[in-house]
């Protein structure tokens, strides 16, 4: 990622340097309830990370020279989940 890109991410301790390499970083604590705040939010990415990680079990994985083709797939398919494909 490059510095100052904005993450949104949940409370876990371990996103606490985020800001101190110079990212942007919004987050929201579901320990406490709080799902989002403001315009701040993972459902999106959470929904995204269930898509992945159905489609990697469905493959039984993939080899790690393809990983981050599958993966840019998924996202491909993700944002046009809703297009219709066929036209």
């Amino acid at each position: 990622m490059l510095e100052g890109s904005t993450i949104h991410s949940d409370g876990w301790k371990a996103y606490d340097g985020l800001i101190l390499n110079g990212y942007d970083h919004y987050r929201v604590f579901h320990s406490e309830n709080e799902f989002a705040r403001g315009k701040c939010h993972v459902n999106g990415i959470e929904n995204v990370q269930t898509l992945f990680a159905w489609s990697f079990a469905k493959f039984n994985g993939c080899d790690s020279d393809k990983f981050v083709i599958h993966l840019m797939e998924c996202e491909w398919r993700y944002n046009h989940r809703n297009d219709d494909l066929y036209k």
